[in-house]
């Protein structure tokens, strides 16, 4: 099925919760909080450890790591990954053995650096044993045999790289550094495990559950789980609030006040100040000074009109001597000698050619792999990496050597 339901089938959904019971119409493996943010019936979680708001930016930055996740994933397996809108709830051990395929493969992931707790994914076995086959060059068909160490080994360095890029995208999205631990896998059997406690303390209370649906190709369709503990999930709900709050800008630095405009000269201020009248005194003659009056203000005066003295400053204009325009007679005069004793690494290739990871894994003695090289074209010669020349394989006594053919401009 492809998940959709035809009006007939909501109908007859609608009808059945309108009766009171149930209807089996339309079902598949997505459980019903899949359809929306609430839990599933029976459920034992108290839901109210978290608010519809802690859960909705929750989901929304799962939903971005796990965006980032996708993209690793791709690379990895050379098909085209989907990852739905996470589902955020609230779950307790008893639910995962009840909802889930078993048996299963366990993640953990531990943050080691921005944040403090412990992710736990959780794939089913065949998408593990689908994900490692494509790895390793295959269809994603040898799903045969056992879940081994390598099956578990490259699920981990998968993880490894897909949280790695989850990471970064935390990092940038909430502005500080987080880092993981290398991710342990086991296989679990949760009905005969025990309880969740065995595996990460905070799984033997209730816990927050994110459920996604993976598709890989026409290979895997199939619902994955992220559990956080409940402080690791309202640790990274303030942290994401506090990097959705618009930084306040710094108050502006006040203008410096201007100085106050120097008073207008007076006539008679200069007088106060023993500087020469600009009209002769005509109250000299009748024994009246006329500066007294003013000689007090003069000298009030004195210190704002005080002005500093500026130092002589010998200035001249700037002088730049020519550039030289003979740029060769510069060239010239280089040593080329200097760096004659430079040691540089010289390599003759054969030719080169690109296997899978099942095939290398498969050399024996005696395997024969042939090159990309025509049987006598010539050899490249290669100079600290660089290709500069051609040549032909010779025999000199008991060495192989390279009888340059050809120099590659």
């Amino acid at each position: 099925m492809d998940g959709m339901l035809s009006q007939d089938e909501i109908n007859a959904l609608l009808n059945g919760m309108q009766d009171g019971g149930s209807s089996d119409i339309g079902s598949s493996d997505t459980p019903a909080d899949d359809a929306g943010g609430s839990a599933p019936a029976g459920s034992s979680a108290d839901q109210s450890l978290l608010t519809d708001i802690e859960k909705d930016a929750i989901g929304e930055v799962a939903n971005i790591s796990m965006g980032s996740s996708a993209t690793t994933l791709y690379s990895l397996v050379n098909r085209k990954v989907n990852i739905t809108t996470p589902v955020v709830t609230l779950a307790t051990w008893d639910e995962i053995i009840r909802e889930y395929e078993k048996p299963c493969v366990f993640i953990k992931i531990k943050y080691t650096e921005g944040l403090e707790g412990t992710n736990i994914l959780i794939l089913k076995e065949t998408d593990v044993k689908i994900i490692t086959d494509l790895m390793m060059g295959g269809d994603g068909t040898n799903t045969d045999g056992e879940l081994g160490e390598l099956h578990l080994s490259a699920i981990c360095e998968a993880m490894n790289q897909m949280m790695g890029s989850s990471a970064t995208s935390l990092s940038s999205m909430l502005g500080r550094m987080i880092d993981i631990s290398p991710p342990e896998a086991n296989l679990v059997d949760v009905e005969t495990f025990g309880k969740g406690e065995d595996i990460s303390s905070f799984l033997g209370g209730t816990f927050v559950r994110i459920t996604f649906r993976m598709q890989i190709g026409d290979l895997v369709d199939s619902k994955i789980m992220q559990l956080y503990p409940i402080d690791f999930a309202k640790s990274l709900y303030d942290f994401f609030i506090d990097s959705q709050e618009p930084e306040v800008p710094p108050a502006p630095e006040p203008a410096p006040m201007a100085p106050p405009p120097m008073p207008a000269m007076d006539p008679g201020m200069g007088m106060g100040m023993g500087m020469p009248p600009q009209q002769p005194n005509i109250g000299m003659g009748m024994g009246m000074p006329m500066q007294q009056p003013n000689m007090g203000m003069g000298m009030a005066m004195a210190p704002q009109m005080q002005q500093p003295m500026m130092p002589n400053v010998n200035i001249q204009p700037a002088s730049f001597s020519p550039f030289a325009t003979d740029v060769n007679a510069m060239q010239s005069t280089e040593n080329i000698s200097l760096i004659k004793d430079v040691p540089l690494e010289v390599t003759v290739e054969l030719g080169r050619t690109s296997k899978a990871i099942s095939d290398i894994l498969d050399f024996a003695p005696g395997t024969i792999v042939e090159l990309d090289k025509i049987a006598g074209e010539p050899v490249d010669v290669l100079v600290n990496g660089k290709l500069v020349a051609k040549g032909e394989v010779v025999v000199i006594e008991e060495n192989f050597g390279v009888r340059v053919t050809e120099i590659v401009e």
